[in-house]
């Protein structure tokens, strides 16, 4: 499947390569980046293993992750989309598609986030498959403390709906639905 290429005002959104593999190991290897995803720095090796799920949710899924680059630099900003992580939640939110970002850090607190999601969810309200995508309904889930996360999905419409546990640590599921 070929992973469809968006454009924001200030963002282009493609589908990752190889040569991604550099700016995301620096965003994701980033403490201030993953405090609220995770709690720890990745390793190289878990980097490339994010970047090969992110390239196999397409074929799979019918969605997946974008890189998101700045329009007339090339910047890396960071990293959006939707996926199916099979989540062990409590309480599951099942199979509806989760929405994700994350952000370099020098992009954090400029609209990055909030244009680059709306951008994904404007395509994926689009699509009629895969029924996924269809059915009108995306989570996203925020650990507590992270304000300006909650703040994205807000501006993007998300609502929340639970309190969860996810891996033995609270955190917050949000719902879209369009």
């Amino acid at each position: 499947m070929e992973i469809p290429e968006l454009e924001t005002e200030r963002l282009i959104l493609k589908g990752h390569t190889v040569a991604d593999f550099g700016d995301s190991l620096a965003m994701w290897s980033d403490p201030e980046v993953t405090r609220f995803i995770g709690g720890r720095p990745s390793t190289p090796e878990e980097v490339w293993q994010r970047l090969l799920r992110y390239g196999g949710m397409w074929p799979l899924l019918g969605f997946g992750y974008w890189v998101a680059r700045e329009r007339t630099s090339g910047r890396f900003v960071g990293e959006v989309g939707l996926a199916d992580f099979h989540r062990e939640l409590v309480p599951s939110f099942g199979d509806m598609p989760e929405a994700g970002w994350a952000l370099a850090t020098w992009a954090s607190g400029r609209g990055f986030a909030t244009e680059a999601l709306r951008g994904v969810l404007q395509w994926a309200d689009a699509q009629s498959q895969p029924a996924a995508l269809a059915q009108g309904r995306t989570v996203c889930m925020i650990t507590p403390g992270n304000g300006p996360s909650v703040r994205v999905a807000e501006k993007c419409g998300y609502v929340r709906m639970a309190d969860a546990e996810f891996k033995g640590k609270p955190t917050m599921v949000f719902e879209r639905v369009v």
